[in-house]
């Protein structure tokens, strides 16, 4: 029970804010509401307590534990302080209200789907950098994934739609357009940093630049899919329902490399 307490706290303010966020942006009277540039300081709360879930979480005196639970908690945690930090230049509280929904359900994580083993080589600098950078990489196209959603709503809704009220201080769609392709651009970017490092580490542990595994499979045609998006964007101009359809397929074969290949070794292999 005391364990599950502060993931309770934690679950509860992301939840709190993100409903206050859609009544503040809501409230179009300007009344007693606390501001949405107020509430979103408040985002501060459960990110900084979710940063210390992590960290016991993940760290401790045996190594570094980073199991299906804690990547998923972690990816979130980085795509809820890309978006706090960004908020303070850029309008971003109606993103926020599905960013704060999301984390509090995701952040039981590490409870739910618990490591099993400290992850192996964590004490390699270079395998620790390698580890950062993929991570970035997959919180990145987890953003632009959300946003490509938000665009299709946003779209569905100019065309006779009703939007909720808070969905209406999103950024015009061509700006969300210019925002979702320079995303793609650098997780694009990371992940090729990603699979460049990771065959580096590879040769460097096991003497060959890569093992052909569902991973590294499934990382390739990820990589593929964004690559083809981003030169279809810049020779075809591709937009729209297109570029949703890419920025959704390539996150989806994402995830299944790294997230889905760990469930399988740690939780169906392990029973």
């Amino acid at each position: 029970m005391y364990r599950i307490l502060p993931y309770l706290l934690c679950s509860a303010l992301y939840a709190a804010v993100a409903a206050a966020l859609i009544g503040a942006l809501a409230d179009k009277s300007g009344g007693r509401r606390l501001q949405p540039r107020t509430l979103h300081a408040l985002m501060g709360l459960p990110l900084a307590l979710h940063t210390l879930l992590l960290y016991r979480s993940v760290f401790s005196p045996e190594g570094m534990y980073l199991g299906v639970g804690d990547s998923i908690s972690v990816i979130v945690w980085l795509t809820v302080l890309i978006y706090w930090l960004g908020g303070f230049f850029y309008r971003l509280e109606g993103l926020e209200v599905f960013i704060g929904a999301a984390a509090a359900v995701l952040v039981w994580m590490p409870l739910a789907l618990p490591s099993v083993r400290p992850l192996a080589h964590t004490d390699a600098p270079f395998f620790r950098m390698h580890l950062l950078i993929a991570l970035l990489a997959y919180s990145l196209f987890m953003i632009a994934s959300v946003q490509a959603l938000l665009m299709a709503v946003l779209e569905r809704g100019l065309h006779g739609g009703k939007l909720p009220a808070f969905l209406e201080s999103l950024p015009p769609l061509l700006t969300m357009e210019r925002i979702l392709f320079e995303l793609i651009a650098l997780g694009f970017v990371l992940l090729t940093l990603t699979l460049g490092s990771g065959m580096l580490f590879s040769e460097e542990l096991f003497g060959q630049p890569f093992r052909v595994n569902q991973k590294f499979v499934f990382a390739i045609v990820s990589w593929c899919i964004f690559a083809a998006l981003l030169a279809g964007r810049r020779i075809y101009g591709w937009r729209g329902r297109v570029a949703l359809r890419w920025t959704l397929a390539g996150f989806i074969v994402l995830i299944v490399a790294y997230i889905g290949s760990k469930f399988v070794l740690e939780i169906m292999v392990a029973r």
